[in-house]
């Protein structure tokens, strides 16, 4: 019988060591290093059947000699997974979701399983009963004949009906509850997640069967589990959102196979998760009478253009040191606008209280807000509200000029689509841009202080 060996391994970053270490060299993390059990001389042959059937892949190919082989994408029936996907789920590809605890993980991918009835889809769970998961499913309302469902968390198992039913797709809820039978550590282990992972990678290469792998998240908000998780998987998807909120958003971190700054927007009801196609109208407060301290910004999420509420509240220091409270939006970035406001326009913001928050708890990192960032900070200080119907868009500079924009015609387009009145762009994005297509009044700026005049 061969000797069972014992490895430390760190529980962020997935580091192996022969000894136990205070602190971590890989990440500098202090006491992350756990005892685990590995029995590598008993590993022997991985535990997807699979891996014999495409021996003629481990033989070197000259790069002219390979076929291209284009394979449609698998067109999913939720619109936003599509979009986050790059179009489509590809064939073989292994897909990793994760998110915070209750947050909708498991109920969005069983309606994807129930609502996609074309394809014969294998739902394995780790964390419910077969009972639970039905209660869900009669939630969601659809009903599907292809879905199949299995409880189960050793692999082997998991492989074992994979042969019998023959899914189209995988979904692995969670990855943290598998067990591989070649590593002896508990569930949820840095080994346990790392052999299982490569098992279901392996799987999805030489069968050609998409897998989609749920995972949790650390205190801290990363991923759990090695860091070698999120190099293993092809695409990385993080579902995220405010329990206060209806609205979750699924972000793309990572994908080979696309974009990796698309995002996809669902609104939690009773039903389940209901794709949101036009974001903008959620987005945007409708207020029957204009409010001093908002404005309205055009920003791009990947492709997709979408029109959002920034708002500004300026009030007198009363404690002592002003406060800068900042909601969806880089703190760096207001203090940095203050400063450009301070130096160039002569406000003085040293003396007051700001607090700065994006409508609908999104996390804005387009530079392009900027200029509406501006403005309702102006609103709010002067207490004049802004005209009805104009949207603003651009970057502010250190000396005060407003800088171009990428897309700015997919920007200008959404602003006309919403109905808006007047949109104020830069003037270095008026080159080569056809005004013709638009109904929307187009004004160019140049400085804060331009707009300043146009608008106070």
């Amino acid at each position: 019988m061969a000797k069972t060996k014992t490895a430390f391994f760190c529980q962020q970053c997935g580091y192996e060591t022969p000894k136990w270490t205070g602190k971590c060299p890989s990440c500098s993390g202090w006491n992350t290093f756990v005892e685990e059990v590995v029995q590598r001389e008993d590993k022997g042959k991985a535990a997807t059947p699979w891996d014999d059937e495409k021996k003629e892949n481990n033989k070197a190919h000259r790069l002219d000699d390979i076929v291209q082989i284009n394979v449609p994408r698998m067109i999913a029936p939720d619109p936003e997974l599509n979009r986050v996907l790059g179009g489509g789920l590809v064939p073989g590809s292994v897909t990793l979701v994760a998110g915070e605890p209750g947050i909708g993980k498991s109920t969005l991918f069983l309606q994807v399983g129930i609502l996609w009835n074309d394809i014969t889809t294998l739902y394995v769970s780790g964390e419910e009963s077969a009972q639970q998961i039905k209660l869900r499913a009669e939630r969601i309302g659809a009903k599907n004949n292809n879905l199949f469902l299995l409880t189960a968390t050793d692999t082997a198992t998991i492989f074992n009906e994979v042969k019998k039913v023959k899914p189209d797709m995988l979904i692995i809820d969670s990855i943290q509850t598998l067990e591989s039978p070649y590593v002896e550590s508990a569930a949820g282990s840095v080994s346990q997640v790392r052999e299982c992972a490569a098992e279901l990678q392996r799987f999805a290469k030489t069968s050609g069967i998409p897998v989609f792998i749920i995972g949790h998240i650390t205190k801290e908000g990363s991923i759990a589990g090695p860091k070698v998780l999120e190099h293993i998987v092809d695409t990385v998807l993080q579902f995220e959102g405010d329990r206060h909120y209806a609205y979750r958003i699924l972000r793309t971190l990572k994908n080979r196979f696309g974009p990796t700054s698309e995002l996809g927007i669902y609104e939690m009801v009773a039903q389940g998760m209901r794709p949101v196609i036009n974001p903008s109208e959620i987005l945007l407060s409708q207020h029957e009478e204009p409010l001093s301290g908002i404005a309205i910004a055009s920003t791009m999420e990947g492709l997709r253009p979408m029109m959002i509420e920034v708002q500004a509240l300026v009030t007198q220091a009363v404690y002592g040191n002003p406060q800068r409270t900042v909601s969806g939006l880089d703190p760096r970035r207001l203090q940095l606008l203050l400063a450009v406001l301070e130096k160039r326009g002569g406000f003085h913001f040293g003396q007051k209280d700001v607090f700065v928050n994006i409508a609908g708890g999104l996390k804005i990192e387009d530079p392009s807000i900027e200029l509406a960032l501006v403005c309702a900070l102006l609103s709010s200080y002067e207490d004049k509200a802004l005209p009805k119907n104009i949207c603003l868009v651009g970057e502010i500079g250190l000396s005060g000029e407003i800088r171009a924009i990428n897309r700015i015609d997919q920007r200008i387009a959404e602003a006309d689509k919403l109905g808006m009145d007047v949109i104020f762009i830069p003037k270095a994005n008026m080159k080569g841009l056809d005004l013709k297509n638009f109904k929307i009044e187009i004004k160019t700026v140049n400085k804060v202080e331009d707009v300043y005049k146009m608008l106070f």
